[in-house]
């Protein structure tokens, strides 16, 4: 892919990522770092397009002008729909960018409401459901000890251990299949995670709550998605993107490791800070869950064959089906 094609598609998603006016200023903050590291890693000047999105010197048109095939245009759109639910069912002013953006394009709308319809699905899938087989049942709330307000889990260690790693493996397995939905149900599995790990110790959880958890800790859900696409395209895995065969496990590998990584340690810093009874300061969440990524990063090369044999069975359909009962 040629690097004007990839910035345009970036710039597409960033459009995408700002067209909520109200978005968190910690999301934005990862967003430019994300750009940054990107454009350091792929040699692409990402951070570039970031400054110039934000000052409006970037038009739609242009953008889309530069993607000069169906798959692209479709790819683009796909995207952008990510994007938007990144962080929940799009709102108004996301689904007005997303109308004009489709017409831009020149997609369908047949084609654009269909696939809008699936991620919105995705993207409102319920934070509880009966456990399948990756997610042990919960018990009755956990005791909370009066000595230091450390919480017992109803779950033993080893099965706490076991969800975790369970979740890592199916989402890290996602990353390998070609669908662009496949790629969308990693954070709202990432989300499920965090309210089971709670739940664990006794705490109900809402998505306001989590979604304030994850950006402490210093994962925004939109500014992860973009950093999962992002690294897809400076990576050369395009093939992958577009549905296409081909490309091996290993070319793909990178944004299975970063899934996986990113999964396992949300669960295991979540599981140290509901079990301190929440009292874990800010900077003690990020530097945890940024030691444990790094700890994960290790554990993903361990349990690669498990992720790619996951992987094959995976029936995306299926398995949104499931998710979402």
């Amino acid at each position: 892919m040629q690097p004007e094609t990839t910035r345009a598609i970036v710039a597409i998603c960033l459009m995408a990522a700002f067209a909520d006016r109200h978005k968190d200023d910690r999301e934005r903050e990862h967003i430019r770092g994300i750009m940054e590291s990107l454009s350091a890693e792929g040699g692409v000047e990402l951070m570039k397009i970031y400054q110039e999105v934000l000052l409006g010197r970037v038009r739609l048109e242009d953008a889309a002008a530069k993607l000069d095939t169906p798959e692209l245009r479709q790819l683009a759109f796909e995207m952008a729909v990510g994007v938007c639910d990144a962080d929940g069912v799009h709102n108004a002013e996301e689904a007005a960018f997303l109308d004009r953006l489709r017409g831009v394009l020149g997609l369908p709308l047949a084609t654009a409401e269909r696939y809008t319809a699936q991620a919105d699905e995705i993207a409102s899938m319920p934070l509880d459901a009966p456990p399948g087989r990756s997610e042990p049942a919960t018990a009755a709330p956990a005791a909370t000890s009066p000595a230091n307000g450390a919480r017992q889990a109803n779950l033993s260690e080893a099965e706490l251990d076991s969800m975790i790693m369970n979740a890592a493996i199916l989402n890290g397995a996602l990353e390998l299949l070609p669908q662009s939905l496949a790629s969308m149900a990693i954070i709202p599995l990432q989300t499920r995670l965090v309210y089971r790990v709670g739940k664990a110790y006794g705490y109900e959880l809402d998505r306001g709550h989590i979604t304030d958890f994850l950006a402490t800790v210093g994962v925004g859900l939109t500014s992860q998605y973009v950093e999962q696409f992002g690294r897809k395209l400076v990576g050369g895995l395009l093939g992958k993107m577009l549905g296409k065969t081909g490309k091996t496990v290993a070319g793909a590998a990178t944004g299975s490791a970063f899934s996986f990584a990113t999964t396992y340690a949300l669960g295991q810093v979540a599981r140290r800070y509901y079990a301190g009874g929440r009292s874990l300061s800010g900077e003690s969440l990020k530097a945890s869950f940024n030691n444990l990524v790094g700890e994960a990063r290790g554990l993903q090369q361990r349990y690669a064959p498990q992720i790619e044999a996951r992987a094959k069975t995976l029936d995306v359909g299926k398995l949104m089906s499931e998710l979402r009962a």
